[in-house]
């Protein structure tokens, strides 16, 4: 394969992705596989697409994402974040338009912890008067 122009890592949730950018046609390949084939859904392919788009390079470069933990959604912005650092890397005039669309920002969102002597996070058990 080609020289590799710069790597990354992304996380979001509990999902870590490897990412590396190659000059190329526009392929993705995440995890051995197509986007469309790994992620199942065509708006988590759009996610993992979008800092090429802002950035006017969806047919400039190969992408190889490996990512591990959670699930497809999780990965899916990980691998994106991942893309939008190595793009960054590639081209800092990208900085800004990243920037404005809030590319280049790690989503802190996670899932809020189960409280003791409760159903889930914020759910309460049914109150009975009597």
């Amino acid at each position: 394969m080609a020289q590799e122009l710069a790597s990354a890592t992304g996380r979001r949730k509990t999902s870590t992705a490897h990412v590396k950018v190659f000059l190329g046609s526009g392929k993705i390949v995440l995890n051995g596989k197509s986007a469309l084939e790994y992620l199942k859904r065509e708006t988590l392919v759009m996610i993992v697409k979008q800092p090429l788009q802002v950035t006017e390079s969806v047919d400039s470069y190969d992408i190889i994402a490996c990512s591990k933990g959670g699930g497809l959604s999780g990965q899916a912005g990980a691998i994106r974040l991942g893309i939008a650092r190595s793009l960054l890397k590639i081209d800092e005039s990208a900085r800004k338009s990243l920037r404005n669309v809030g590319l280049l920002t790690r989503d802190p969102r996670a899932v809020e912890r189960k409280k003791p002597g409760q159903p889930g996070a914020r759910a309460r058990f049914q109150f009975s008067k009597r």
